[in-house]
């Protein structure tokens, strides 16, 4: 009986949250693109605005236990200013493309009520990336957050309804589900929206699936990186660092095994010992596992955390503990082992491969365990093979000679879009196959006029294929 009640009560809450949204949508059914920019600006200063950064990274570091508070302050003003950037860039309200020659004319319209599943490692960040987005398109957001990080999501959605009331715009474009957040009322709320987002675990896009809503989710990283001999050691090893540590690899842009050529393995493996790694050895490597994957699941309290945390929890040591990040080297791939997964944590899976080809088939084996779709990387000098990769490998996205964690999701100096959320293509579960954007929040309605006529002569769709083969 007392379940039933808890049931009814949280189909009231989902029940009334919509109503809302809906609501404030149809008061600003009338907004034209300035003032709709503004409004995005507003939501995008919310978190960007230095004090807000910090205290919403401090707080969610302290709510969840982990990443680092410095990264955060990174992330939370990085790519919620980058987003803005693109966001600034695009037209989504009303005549977006006309095209005479073609008789088209396009105009965005709103998806409706946005649900959006946000992750614990992302708590601030992801919740505004997303309503940002939702918001260009005119549309409103209901934030469904891992419960972990719930405390640090509802502080910044009420960041966000300040920012938007303080605009003229009605707070409810932007909710968040009441703690605490059951899966029951997050299904009930995948149910009732519009249009889903799920950013987090594998179970939440699968929920997001099959809930009846149309929606859009996101694939598993577990990004393998190859080192080539033409490539800039220094260069490459500081990026990889860099990548790897930032906000204590809670990414799912970070790399998660380092595949390197023969010819420079031992020069490699010095350089990033040079940067700060520990060489994890043979015999530790069990130990290792045991305590990293407890009944086959990643430890909570090991993931993402502080690399002397890591050491201590892993029992490797002084020297480890002084480390930055931490290297496994296997001497071959085993598929079974979860070394060759995804780790979100400062461990780093390294692999020697005899030459270019053998390292291609092992970035294929890795993905094929997990991450498939996602990303990979390369660090070189020679462009065919970096093009190699992206002719044979199911990936969505490689990247060159670049730091994963921040240029996988968009980065100022390469093309991809500022997101929090990878699409992974059919490779990865996926309706999508690129960074999500602002266009995936809009309806698009084409107004068809009449053109001069484009019909070709049959010769010219058949004739090659009939002088071939024939008519019967």
């Amino acid at each position: 009986m007392s379940s039933q009640i808890e049931n009814n009560a949280e189909r009231r809450i989902i029940r009334e949250s919509v109503a809302r949204a809906r609501s404030a949508m149809q008061e600003i059914a009338g907004y034209g693109q300035e003032q709709i920019d503004e409004l995005v600006t507003a939501v995008a200063w919310s978190l960007y605005k230095p004090e807000n950064a910090r205290r919403i990274a401090e707080l969610a570091v302290q709510d969840t236990g982990i990443g680092n508070v410095e990264d955060k302050v990174i992330k939370n003003q990085r790519k919620t200013f980058g987003t803005l950037r693109d966001l600034m860039r695009a037209k989504t309200v009303g005549i977006i493309e006309e095209s005479p020659h073609r008789g088209l004319v396009k105009y965005a319209k709103p998806v409706g009520v946005v649900a959006a599943i946000t992750p614990s490692t992302n708590p601030s960040a992801t919740p505004v990336n997303k309503s940002m987005m939702a918001l260009k398109g005119g549309n409103a957001i209901v934030l469904a957050p891992s419960p972990a990080g719930w405390k640090t999501t509802s502080e910044t959605v009420g960041l966000m309804r300040n920012a938007v009331a303080k605009v003229g715009a009605p707070e409810d474009l932007v909710q968040v589900l009441p703690a605490p957040v059951s899966r029951n009322m997050t299904r009930l709320l995948l149910e009732a929206a519009d249009l889903i987002v799920a950013t987090g675990s594998q179970t939440n896009v699968q929920s997001a699936y099959t809930s009846g809503t149309p929606a859009i989710g996101v694939g598993s990283g577990n990004v393998p990186v190859i080192i080539d001999e033409t490539a800039n050691l220094e260069e490459a090893v500081s990026k990889i660092k860099a990548s790897k540590t930032f906000d204590n690899a809670t990414s799912c842009s970070s790399e998660n095994s380092l595949i390197i050529l023969d010819d420079i393995y031992d020069a490699a493996m010095d350089s990033l010992i040079e940067v700060g790694a520990y060489r994890v050895s043979p015999d530790q490597q069990s130990e290792v596992r045991q305590k990293l994957w407890k009944d086959g699941k990643l430890s909570r309290d090991l993931i993402a955390r502080d690399a002397d945390v890591f050491a201590r929890g892993l029992n490797l040591g002084g020297e480890a503990e002084r480390s930055k990040f931490f290297l496994v080297e296997q001497e071959s791939f085993d598929p079974d082992s979860p070394f060759a997964d995804e780790k979100l944590s400062l461990l780093l899976t390294v692999y020697k491969a005899s030459d270019f080809d053998h390292a291609v088939q092992l970035v294929k084996n890795i993905l094929l365990v997990n991450g498939r779709g996602h990303s990979c990387g390369i660090h070189t000098s020679n462009h065919e093979r970096a093009a190699r990769l992206a002719e044979e490998v199911d990936v969505v996205r490689v990247l060159v000679n670049q730091a994963h964690a921040f240029g996988n999701g968009g980065s100022f100096d390469n093309a991809m879009p500022f997101t929090l959320s990878m699409g992974c293509g059919t490779w990865g579960g996926n309706s999508i196959s690129e960074n999500l954007n602002y266009h995936h929040f809009i309806n698009i309605t084409h107004l068809v006029n009449t053109i001069d006529e484009d019909r070709p002569k049959e010769q010219d769709l058949f004739g090659a294929y009939l002088e071939k083969y024939g008519e019967n």
